[in-house]
């Protein structure tokens, strides 16, 4: 690609998300959280707040997910739609999210933005939307569910 962004680099990117996905399943959310930049850079969209900064994302995610471990976190898996390589280390992803086996159920839309670093490629900007056409979700603060929230926050 002209970009010098490469499908290894989308596997990577992809990776990223299966990973994240599957520590969110076994009720790890430090293990989701790592997806994410740990920087007062990290953006983080949904509900109509802007949040910025590694700590408020983990804050709001041990507020919403942290007492509840494996067996109330749900299930939560990914569709990736798109992975559009801007340069050779940033990319932008769309895609889908859907948490279910929860009271905090929900579906919805996520596009995030990563960068890779010395330590590979994070989430940088996270903007997370729950679908309000299907089957509703349970009530939370202020409908940030599961991007993962998504990440939710991204769950």
């Amino acid at each position: 690609m002209a970009c010098g962004f490469t499908g290894q680099d989308r596997r990577a990117v992809e990776g990223v998300l299966r990973e994240q996905a599957a520590a969110w399943n076994h009720g790890d959310l430090e293990g989701f959280l790592r997806a994410y930049e740990p920087s007062e850079a990290l953006v983080f969209t949904s509900g109509g707040a802007i949040r910025r900064g590694y700590a408020a994302a983990r804050a709001r995610y041990l507020e919403r997910y942290g007492a509840r471990g494996a067996e109330t976190m749900g299930h939560l898996e990914f569709e990736i739609v798109d992975v559009r390589g801007l340069s050779r280390d940033v990319a932008v992803v769309l895609g889908r999210w859907r948490l279910t086996q929860t009271e905090a159920a929900g579906a919805g839309v996520f596009t995030l933005v990563f960068r890779r670093d010395a330590r590979g490629w994070s989430i940088v900007h996270d903007h997370t939307s729950v679908d309000k056409s299907g089957p509703t979700p349970a009530p939370s603060a202020d409908d940030d569910v599961a991007k993962t929230d998504g990440h939710g926050q991204s769950p």
